[in-house]
């Protein structure tokens, strides 16, 4: 799906951390809504290099005065980071504004905002996870493109009578996002099938890899780009996954459980015609992986 221009439906953007999502949706928003205002806040290098890099307008010294007078504010930071920050924006951004996240599970983050903005008279809070990125970190990375075509979870219902959230939903799909209801729990547990579990395999095979490779150089050295394209999320660093294992635990727990079963029924069935059934199986998924839009 193709990112069209649009009239922005908020006018100040307070970005709060300007990594690669933060980074990408700043660029995202510069690129496709016209007229928005962007006030980013990081670390000092970090928010430097956003703005230099273009992603916002200016850099706010800090947490409270990049909050004040926006009228949407978007937080990419790690889980526990972004819970931390949840008591300051509720003290210092408007009562009109919208507060949303663009953390990887949703049942802590939103369980604490809950807490924090319960009071009808402070901003609304709207859990969100943009199903984009890569295995790369950092405003270097970014893209304003990260979101086309790309599902972003929202945590709520759609039938919600709040301008806020049309609005949100309008800027989403401006940038070429395709937004998708659901709640947390559920959003916590597909996550972790399809979007975690790859992860943690990923590196359990490269731990495999490393462990098995000699002073050779061998078996790495024979390495193609299947090995390679199946690492691709090995390259993904700690500090992102840290805080999502840390919040997902039992989902994850439940599907590596699941994914050592089926490792075990392959094992079982290495040398019958069983196996070709798990490859149809595979492919048919693939296939239909392929398909989707």
């Amino acid at each position: 799906m193709a990112a069209a221009e649009s009239v922005a439906p908020f006018r100040r953007v307070a970005m709060i951390g300007t990594g690669l999502v933060g980074g990408s949706f700043a660029l995202a928003l510069r690129k496709f809504t016209p007229g928005v205002h962007i006030v980013g806040f990081d670390r000092p290098d970090a928010v430097a290099r956003a703005v230099s890099r273009g992603a916002v307008h200016e850099a706010a010294a800090t947490l409270a005065d990049a909050v004040r007078g926006a009228d949407l504010i978007y937080i990419a930071l790690p889980i526990r980071a972004a819970i931390d920050c949840l008591a300051t924006i509720v003290a210092h951004a408007l009562p009109s504004s919208l507060v949303t996240d663009a953390c990887s599970t949703k049942v802590v983050i939103c369980r604490e905002a809950q807490r924090h903005f319960a009071n009808s008279r402070v901003a609304r809070f709207v859990g969100g996870h943009p199903i984009a990125g890569n295995e790369a970190s950092g405003i270097g990375h970014a893209a304003p493109d990260l979101f086309c075509g790309s599902r972003y979870a929202l945590i709520g219902s759609s039938t919600e009578n709040d301008p806020r959230m049309e609005s949100f939903v309008d800027l989403l799909r401006a940038i070429g996002a395709d937004p998708v209801w659901t709640d947390a729990d559920t959003h916590d547990w597909a996550a972790g099938i399809v979007s975690h579990l790859p992860q943690l395999a990923s590196v359990a095979l490269a731990r495999v890899v490393h462990d098995e490779t000699d002073e050779t150089g061998l078996p790495l050295n024979l390495a193609g780009r299947g090995l390679r394209d199946t690492l691709r999320l090995a390259g993904s660093p700690y500090h992102v996954w840290r805080d999502i294992c840390l919040t997902n635990t039992a989902n994850l727990s439940r599907a590596l459980d699941r994914l050592a079963q089926a490792i075990d029924h392959l094992r079982t069935h290495l040398a019958d015609r069983d196996l070709e059934s798990e490859f149809r199986a595979a492919n048919d998924l693939y296939k239909s992986l392929n398909q989707m839009k």
